[in-house]
């Protein structure tokens, strides 16, 4: 599973790349559904929080950790990595990002998978390719959504679907909600091969089920509850799962 998620990253990149390179100059200042972030700006946050993943990872100068740091709040350490692509053109801006995103690859091909990756409390190897692959992933269905390239979901899901309910518990402390004592969780949802996936226990309390689809967009917020008819909660944790689901930052 350790070499999947790399293998699936880096198709997500792809994905994506083959998206912005039948952009003309246009498209690149359409609005996307962030709010006032186009299509440059989210490429660019792509691009900067790539640098900055092989800085950590390396002990470069721009360690996330450290980068943060230098900025008043998470927001304007983010609103940088914008600011910094809108000095350039649109196609700039891409091939900043493929470049990162390959010597991010790299880098993370040659990570110890045993040792933790130093971003913010540290994460491990999988988790971190995971939310590197979420993030392309969530940024990814904003662009397609401004441009008009319709999204297909993939098997990829799998990985952000595992992250995403990982992050239960750092979502439910951000929405200030305790789940009840004595219950357990267990998210099982269909990808689109038909697959089922599940994560937690077996045996557990409570559970959500529908499509991976809603389940991921859902936990990154790019869909509310009342977008996402077919996810079935079955326990009081699971419905404060499906009312407070959120897998970053």
């Amino acid at each position: 599973m350790s070499d999947d998620v790399l293998a699936d990253y880096e198709a997500e990149q792809r994905s994506l790349y083959e998206v912005l390179c039948v952009l003309r100059d246009d498209p690149w200042v359409l609005p996307t559904p962030a709010d006032g972030w186009d299509v440059r700006d989210s490429v660019a946050h792509l691009a900067d929080t790539e640098e900055v993943a092989v800085d950590t990872m390396t002990g470069g100068p721009r360690s996330v950790n450290d980068e943060a740091a230098r900025y008043p709040t998470s927001e304007a350490f983010t609103e940088a990595g914008c600011e910094r692509g809108r000095s350039m053109a649109g196609v700039e801006v891409r091939e900043w990002w493929w470049t990162a995103a390959a010597r991010c690859r790299a880098e993370l091909a040659a990570f110890d998978r045993s040792a933790r990756v130093p971003w913010g409390l540290g994460m491990g190897w999988r988790a971190f390719v995971t939310a590197r692959l979420m993030e392309h992933w969530a940024h990814g269905l904003d662009i397609r959504t401004a441009v008009g390239a319709p999204a297909e979901d993939t098997d990829r899901l799998r990985h952000i679907a595992w992250i995403c309910t990982n992050a239960l518990p750092y979502a439910f402390g951000v929405a200030g909600v305790t789940p009840p004592d004595g219950r357990t969780l267990r998210v099982e949802v269909t990808g689109p091969s038909g697959e089922v996936w599940g994560y937690g226990p077996e045996d557990a309390t409570d559970r959500v089920t529908g499509p991976a689809g809603q389940w991921c967009r859902l936990a990154v917020q790019r869909i509310g509850r009342a977008d996402a008819p077919d996810l079935v909660a079955d326990g009081p944790v699971a419905e404060l799962a499906l009312t407070s689901a959120r897998a970053f930052l």
